[in-house]
């Protein structure tokens, strides 16, 4: 597939890729719809009357909305017309934008010149806990290795509702919490600041189409809800969680702020990266069990790198093939209920640890709940994450003639502001 624009051959965005955001300019403050491709950004509005096929040419104003959430409300023939449609514009063999000098200049922007804002109006958040090397790592520390997973932990994909309004896009500095803490057993807690910061390495996905109350999405049609994936880093207060988790998870402990990437990619363009599903023992319930892979080749890596130093370090290289529920098992546990889903909702998977230990996803894992202090290139160690420290984690598909990137989810770790 060949593009008329210029770009190295494993770039991000390859015309292959064509992830949506939105965003804006320092000239134009004003959010619109855009498709990552090379180093540019291609500005939908500018370009919405070009999509004429059966599907969109009645809906060619959701690409000049200011959310990607009436785009993501069609449905999946839409989307495939859609890209494309991009892909035809973007074509060496397609001259209507190529030799339209004009129509070029307002529809291209530098992506150094773009600011990016979240992709859509996320109305509901949800987050899973579907690593089954994360989910034993953690139930190792804190129960034993031989009752590591709850029960229930393998029968269905174990989840908690979690706070969309403090979702936020990457380059969001995150300020550490105040909270109550729990300094000793037996003892009463303290109110104060979170010493034990943490990162959790994650993937998530919005939802695409609509639902009606009360009407579950079938395991078999659960793939035609899944718009796209970013990259997601549930800041965690693990002092604040282990206070106050039980009896019913997590609350303020990670309230406090989740950053995802800017560049939704599409299930398109990771189709040719669809591997085999995690063996699953016992056997899914029927209402969780599919037979089609539903599982992708991601390679995923997070860095740290101090305050005011230019170094940073990876400390954790995993992969998304390690989650143990598939999304389309995600999305059916979830509205098994009927549970109604809308456009634009967030779908965390969990923290992605693979089986080593340069692969655990969060620095609980990586320091063993603290007691194996990581050394960082610049000299330092870390059990938690200290104050200006930025947290970078980056996902890509990694091919034989291109790559599909994700680009980049950075946070930086602020003092707590004082109250």
């Amino acid at each position: 597939m060949a593009c008329f624009l210029k770009y190295p051959k494993y770039c991000d965005y390859p015309i292959e890729n064509l992830p949506y955001g939105v965003f804006s300019t320092p000239s134009n403050p004003s959010h619109r719809i855009g498709v990552a491709i090379a180093d540019v950004i291609l500005d939908l509005s500018q370009v919405a009357h070009l999509f004429t096929g059966p599907e969109l040419n009645r809906y060619q104003n959701v690409f000049k909305e200011a959310t990607l959430n009436n785009f993501m409300a069609l449905n999946p023939k839409a989307w495939k017309e859609a890209r494309e449609t991009i892909q035809s514009l973007l074509s060496v063999n397609n001259t209507s934008l190529q030799n339209d000098a004009h129509l070029q200049s307002r529809a291209f922007i530098p992506q150094s010149d773009a600011i990016m804002h979240l992709p859509a109006k996320i109305g509901d958040y949800t987050d899973f806990y579907s690593s089954i090397h994360h989910a034993t790592n953690v139930g190792s520390m804190f129960r034993s290795r031989e009752s590591a997973l709850m029960p229930n932990w393998k029968y269905l994909p174990v989840g908690y509702h979690g706070r969309a309004s403090s979702v936020v896009i990457s380059g969001t500095p995150i300020h550490r919490p105040h909270g109550q803490i729990l300094l000793a057993d037996g003892t009463p807690p303290v109110f104060g600041t979170s010493k034990l910061m943490d990162f959790e390495l994650e993937m998530a996905f919005f939802v695409g189409g609509s639902t009606k109350f009360g009407e579950p999405i079938p395991i078999q049609s659960a793939h035609e809800h899944v718009f796209g994936f970013v990259i997601m880093n549930d800041w965690s207060a693990r002092d604040i969680q282990k206070w106050e988790y039980v009896p019913l998870g997590p609350f303020t402990a990670k309230n406090l702020g989740t950053s995802i990437s800017p560049w939704v990619v599409t299930t398109f363009a990771l189709k040719p990266f669809i591997v085999d599903n995690y063996s699953q023992d016992p056997e899914p319930l029927p209402y969780l069990k599919h037979s089609d892979n539903y599982n992708f080749d991601i390679s995923l890596q997070v860095d740290i790198t101090p305050k005011g130093t230019n170094v940073s370090t990876t400390v954790c290289r995993s992969n998304f093939k390690y989650l143990y529920w598939t999304v389309k098992q995600q999305l059916a546990h979830h509205t098994i209920t009927g549970c109604n889903v809308n456009p634009g909702d967030l779908m965390g998977s969990g923290t992605i640890s693979g089986d080593t230990s340069d692969s655990f996803g969060s620095l609980l894992e990586l320091s063993w709940k603290g007691t194996k202090p990581l050394t960082l290139l610049d000299g330092s160690q870390r059990k938690f994450l200290a104050d200006g420290d930025t947290v970078t984690m980056k996902a890509v598909c990694e091919g034989d003639s291109y790559n599909i990137g994700f680009g980049t989810c950075v946070g930086t770790l602020l003092p707590a502001i004082v109250r």
